[in-house]
């Protein structure tokens, strides 16, 4: 169990230890979508407000990472939580892949109604607001890259992000195609390119929260496959009651009932299939209860 706490401790120190990049970001993500937010009314750019949107989005995303950070360093002192607040981070992620879905329907409902009759846009302040937009996006994808890989939530900011990257480059098009051919219809085309853009990401973020929170096995594991590791362990004569599911972000858990063989050892049982799960499967956190065979009742399959 020493192996599984320790896990634990690294999953919270990994967003501990992003936190400064993380209000680095969250500072520069929000002045800026203020700037884009007011230039949009004075421009009259969808473009640049969906921009604005998706960036509030980053902010929004960003502020709820770092409450769970926090939520999750207090709650790992309470022995009341045994497994800490670690799904913070998780409803964290899937109330901003929410969000980010609301901003890119919006988008795209706004930009069809402008086809009809796309309003003028001032092209020149869109184009100097965009490219500052470009630059604020740049920073903030440089100072969360490190924790992409170690948090789910960082990893959603991360994305959303990389985004407006993009959906800044696609405001500075529209604006300079505006200022060089009075062309307007740049404006709703680059606003639906964005949503479109953004709804894609935002599944992937969601489908990913959902699958932690419904407890379902990692994707990247096969249950049958460990099932078959296990019974394989020597002395293990029989698996069942097997779950493997996520806790949060790199931390995979996982339950067995082990029917010992005859002759077999529990200690040697136990370390064996501690050591396969490790070395196989990346889990550092198994809770494994062996049973001998031929001890009836000792446990009732559950079939979950």
């Amino acid at each position: 169990m020493g192996a599984g706490h320790d896990h634990g401790a690294q999953v919270l120190r990994a967003g501990e230890k992003h936190r400064g990049r993380l209000w680095a970001a969250f500072g520069i993500l929000a002045g800026f979508m203020l700037v884009e937010a007011v230039a949009a009314g004075l421009t009259g750019s969808l473009a640049l407000l969906s921009d604005a949107g998706h960036m509030f989005t980053d902010v929004l995303g960003i502020g709820m990472a770092l409450a769970a950070i926090s939520a999750a360093s207090r709650a790992s002192r309470d022995g009341q939580r045994t497994f800490g607040l670690y799904r913070m981070e998780v409803l964290a992620a899937l109330a901003n892949a929410v969000l980010l879905f609301g901003v890119a329907i919006y988008v795209l409902v706004e930009a069809v109604r402008r086809f009809a009759e796309p309003p003028e846009v001032l092209a020149g302040p869109m184009l100097v607001v965009a490219v500052a937009g470009l630059l604020a996006n740049i920073g903030a994808f440089l100072l969360l890259r490190a924790g992409a890989t170690e948090s789910l939530n960082v990893r959603g900011a991360y994305l959303e992000v990389l985004g407006d990257l993009f959906s800044s480059v696609g405001v500075i098009v529209a604006a300079a195609v505006i200022a060089l051919t009075d062309w307007w219809y740049a404006d709703p085309i680059i606003a639906v390119a964005v949503g479109l853009f953004i709804l894609p990401r935002t599944y992937r973020l969601g489908r990913a929260a959902l699958r932690v929170l419904v407890q379902a096995a990692p994707p990247h594991l096969d249950v049958t496959e460990v099932r078959d590791a296990l019974a394989a362990v020597d002395g293990v004569a029989d698996v069942h009651d097997l779950h493997v599911w996520t806790l949060t972000s790199g931390m995979e858990v996982a339950s067995a009932h082990l029917i010992l063989a005859r002759r077999g050892d529990l200690a040697a049982v136990l370390a064996g299939s501690r050591q396969v799960l490790h070395d196989r499967f990346g889990i550092e956190h198994a809770t494994l209860q062996a049973e001998p065979q031929d001890a009836d009742g000792v446990c009732d399959q559950s079939g979950w």
